[in-house]
């Protein structure tokens, strides 16, 4: 879920077309937990399978990705490795969430309130050793690298980002600036209207990109003093204090400049703040990557997708989609490249 940074970050609206010939690292846990929830039947259902398997995830790799590649952007899909120990709490949060909205869903269903049983629904969703495995395999198929991260895997994308082996980092989540991304990308595989969770209000989602320098530029902080403000907030690896939020908890490091001072100014402990501090800044990375798109295997993708009740029509026709995408992407770099010697 990560650190809810709105209220001090002031995002720029972009076209996908802002970001074509770039090649992006996308936070994959994050994005197929997008595809879980949004991608469901009226009554909330996910899609399924004749046999009862989830396919909601992978009509989204398959249509969502295939977007942006048309668009000419390549995603690089990074996963989450080991979880950090102290990200126990919040898991098991989001599983007592999970239940509770669960047996929500199944009392809405039950009155027919199909409303609130999609909105509850989408709040079920998690990810299984089936839907992990059978995402990665359609990546694969598709030409999409896929990284595995150490632990997570925006911290990873973060990394390689910074490297410059990748234009942003993608991902719903303010973290992958605090875990050191110059570029972070939001809303690249939604699009359209979405409900505000907990309102009957619906708003447009456009792409948006935050430039971390700009932003703690127009704060000014240092990314270090912003890994201290979310600290305050809470993570997913602390719980923070109460009554702290983004803008209160800026105002504070903006005064005393670091924890060590606002803690005792305030009258407050964090007793691993220090840990804390360590993962965002100095977490685990790897340099064991690659991050050039493959070829998509049209005929491995169909048998795939056609196993799981997808049209071979429409899988087909997506697959060539992709493929003339690239080449024509990849006519427009070496015409470019041309154009600079004249």
């Amino acid at each position: 879920m990560g650190v809810n940074l709105s209220p001090i970050t002031e995002a720029r609206e972009i076209e996908l077309s802002d970001l074509r010939g770039k090649t992006v690292a996308v936070d994959a846990y994050n994005t197929i937990f997008q595809f879980l929830s949004i991608i469901r039947q009226p009554d909330g259902k996910p899609l399924m399978d004749q046999e009862g398997n989830v396919t909601s995830h992978l009509s989204g790799i398959l249509y969502r990705t295939s977007n942006l590649i048309e668009a000419g952007i390549e995603p690089v899909f990074v996963f989450d490795g080991k979880a950090n120990d102290m990200k126990a709490g919040t898991i098991e949060e989001r599983i007592a969430r999970r239940e509770k909205a669960k047996e929500e869903y199944e009392k809405a269903l039950a009155e027919g309130d199909l409303k609130k049983a999609f909105s509850k629904a989408q709040q079920t969703s998690r990810m299984t050793p089936d839907i992990l495995d059978s995402s990665k395999r359609l990546l694969k198929l598709l030409g999409i690298p896929v990284v595995q991260a150490p632990s997570d895997g925006e911290a990873q994308a973060a990394y390689m980002c910074s490297k410059g082996s990748v234009y942003a980092a993608a991902s719903q989540d303010f973290d992958s600036i605090l875990f050191g991304a110059p570029l972070l990308v939001r809303n690249l595989t939604i699009s359209g209207r979405r409900k505000v969770p907990g309102k009957n209000v619906y708003r447009d989602v456009k792409t948006e990109i935050i430039d971390t320098q700009t932003m703690l530029q127009d704060l000014g902080i240092t990314r270090e003093q912003l890994v201290d403000v979310c600290i305050m907030i809470g993570t997913d690896f602390n719980h923070g204090i109460d009554g702290i939020g983004p803008k209160k908890g800026l105002k504070l490091i903006q005064k005393h400049g670091r924890l060590e001072e606002v803690l005792p100014a305030i009258g407050q402990e964090i007793p691993e703040y220090q840990e804390v501090r360590d993962i965002f800044l100095n977490g685990p990375n790897s340099d064991d990557y690659e991050v050039k798109p493959g070829v998509a295997d049209m005929e491995g993708t169909i048998e795939m997708m056609t196993a799981y009740g997808f049209s071979e029509e429409r899988v087909r026709a997506v697959v060539s989609k992709i493929e003339a995408a690239r080449k024509a992407e990849s006519s427009r770099k070496k015409q470019k490249s041309l154009d600079n010697w004249f």
